[in-house]
């Protein structure tokens, strides 16, 4: 009697179990990778909003730090100017960028705006990302693990209770 050619059902269940198994594991792992990289462009993200607010401050003496991030923003062709300075991609300037939401918030007690906080947030908790970022014109990042799953950009107060970036 001849066997014919090919897998059994058996065998065919075996592989496709083996390749289940594989990828419960590694799936996971994928999710946290997409996260990490997600956080630090978030951070990257607050370190080119700093540096932005310190030209903008620079360029525009008598209105202080931008109030907006559509202050340091521009669609293209972009002309400066203080309401669009041209400092930031118009991607960020928007407000969102690699799973990331991002707030300015000022103070313009005395008519320039003498200080200002640049916060932080994953869009979906969990998904884009975990921890809470913010700097203000310290230029210092601060990171919180985010306990209560927050996806709203800290605030100035928030921001000085988080701890210093590493």
């Amino acid at each position: 009697m001849k066997r014919s050619q090919g897998f059994t059902l058996i065998e065919l269940l075996i592989v496709v179990s083996i390749i289940l198994v594989i990828a419960a594991i590694t799936i996971p792992c994928l999710v946290q990778s997409k996260i990490s990289a997600a956080e630090a462009a978030a951070v990257g993200s607050i370190r080119a909003i700093n540096t932005a607010e310190v030209s903008y401050q620079a360029a525009y003496p008598s209105v202080g730090y931008a109030v907006s991030l559509a202050n340091l923003g521009g669609a293209e062709p972009c002309e400066r100017s203080a309401t669009t300075a041209c400092l930031i991609d118009q991607g960020l300037a928007s407000g969102s960028k690699s799973g990331y939401k991002f707030v300015i918030g000022g103070d313009s007690a005395d008519g320039a705006n003498s200080s200002y906080v640049v916060g932080a947030a994953p869009v979906v908790f969990d998904r884009t990302g975990i921890r809470l970022f913010c700097s203000t014109e310290r230029g210092v990042i601060r990171q919180d693990a985010n306990a209560g799953k927050s996806t709203t950009p800290p605030n100035a107060q928030q921001c000085a209770g988080f701890a210093s970036l590493q």
